[in-house]
């Protein structure tokens, strides 16, 4: 990157410009120059159009992608602070190109199921946040009287789950819960994200043996969710969006649901596209997660879904805990907690796949923040156009990296992509025009400024 001082440019313009011959724009990437006036973008200009600015930055070969918004992030604090925070998770996201991201209702103490709720979170992230973040309300049995008072106090949507969550304070819907809740978002024409897999074709797991944990919870677990969600969503004229989908024969029911007008729409994981069942050893728990990580024949049809369309999104499901909740030390898939944390690593993890599937940064950029930030209806998010907020990434697609434990910012650097190679990585990101990481790309440096968000 090359810095240009704006020395004897008068009037200064310009607050920030940033340069790239690979602008990651909403019509296609060209080379373009970025110009930023306080927090927006003012103006797309030619790569080599003069303009004067305060700050000149030329990214030469590195692309410039808009900021990745990641909507499904379990932040944790208040209450299980421990698991993971407000700092530690934004310092993360942005080291990995991530500078909005969407909180969800559990596993905080409370969760986010009341206006109250939302308050005591947001008086939490309060000032510790080097990213943005929006919020998720939660959709649970009893508090149908919160969904209207949330829903006008900004959250993006609500979170529900069909089975049990995993935290005793955060009930699953029926039925027929599901059935009301999703008339009363219909008529605030507010979004419904499900956690979709049917606790009767569940089985309780135990043991070391990972093909056993993943046989306990099987496809036809997210089908049958799935389908009482479009019948429901059909029922009701709601919106409905499925998160974290791992079971690929689910796409053509997703697709159809489409095809036929449903309001439906789905997000897949990095750890769905990039590991595939038989490469989990035995007694690996930092592998699990619900549901879990399938076949290599799944991982292919869910690539393929992805690149069809009928998956819009590509999300981390963040969900970090303690190590000793993670990794027992019987590597006990039925003890162990289920979940992935990957917020600084989603960008490197998927271009490495997607590249080699022949995709390009334009596709990853509409997975990863495009489809995100209009999901959560955050209008000023996910594009590099005029009037959007000036969130910025500068990344360098060619250069690989192994991962390091020891360099991941969130709280518990339990990960299994420990070792891996992966291409492509973050060297610099803005948030509202401010340069977020240091001079080496490694970490947020300065104050943390993000803003917390309201539903556009």
């Amino acid at each position: 990157m090359t810095a240009i001082a704006a020395e004897g440019r008068d009037p200064i313009r310009y607050d920030l410009v940033v340069r790239s011959r690979q602008t990651v724009l909403p019509e296609g990437t060209r080379p373009a120059a970025v110009a930023v006036s306080g927090p927006a973008i003012a103006a797309i200009a030619g790569y080599v159009e003069p303009l004067a600015a305060a700050r000149d930055v030329d990214l030469g070969n590195l692309a410039l992608l808009p900021g990745l918004v990641d909507t499904h992030v379990h932040v944790n604090e208040p209450g299980r602070t421990e698991w993971e925070g407000f700092t530690t998770a934004t310092r993360a996201a942005a080291a990995g190109g991530v500078t909005t991201i969407c909180d969800m209702p559990l596993n905080s103490l409370p969760p986010t199921v009341s206006v109250a709720a939302l308050a005591d979170k947001r008086a939490a992230a309060a000032s510790q946040c080097w990213v943005d973040v929006a919020f998720w309300g939660g959709a649970v049995p009893g508090n149908r009287d919160q969904l209207r008072p949330l829903h006008q106090a900004g959250v993006a949507g609500f979170k529900c789950f069909l089975i049990d969550s995993g935290v005793p304070e955060f009930a699953p819907l029926g039925a027929a819960d599901l059935r009301s809740v999703l008339g009363s978002l219909a008529a605030l024409d507010a979004l419904l994200i499900v956690h979709a897999e049917d606790g009767a074709e569940v089985k309780a797991a135990s043991g070391r043996d990972f093909g056993s944990f993943v046989a306990s919870r099987p496809p036809v677990a997210e089908r049958r969710a799935i389908e009482k969600v479009i019948g429901a969503t059909a029922a009701t004229g709601a919106r409905a969006h499925i998160v974290h989908l791992s079971a690929a024969e689910c796409v053509a029911m997703i697709a159809g649901a489409q095809a036929a007008g449903i309001r439906l729409t789905a997000e897949t994981c990095p750890h769905y596209l990039y590991f595939a069942a038989e490469q989990v050893p035995d007694g690996a728990t930092e592998f699990k997660c619900c549901p879990p990580i399938r076949n290599a024949v799944n991982r292919e049809a869910l690539w393929r879904g992805l690149e069809a369309g009928v998956i819009d999104c590509v999300v981390s499901d963040h969900s970090p805990c303690p190590p000793e909740l993670k990794a027992s030390a019987s590597g006990d898939f039925g003890v162990a907690w289920g979940g992935i944390a990957s917020l600084q690593l989603g960008l490197s993890v998927v271009w490495t796949v997607a590249r080699q599937r022949g995709r390009t940064l334009d596709d990853v950029a509409r997975w990863m923040a495009t489809a995100p930030a209009r999901l959560a209806r955050l209008p000023a998010k996910g594009r590099l156009a005029v009037g959007c907020d000036a969130d910025l990434v500068a990344f360098d697609p060619a250069e690989t990296y192994v991962v390091d434990p020891a360099r991941l910012l969130h709280r518990h650097p339990v990960t299994p992509y420990a070792g891996r190679t992966l291409t492509g990585r973050v060297r610099q990101a803005w948030l509202r025009g401010t340069a977020l990481l240091d001079p080496e790309g490694r970490a947020p440096d300065g104050e943390p400024g993000g803003r917390l968000l309201n539903r556009g």
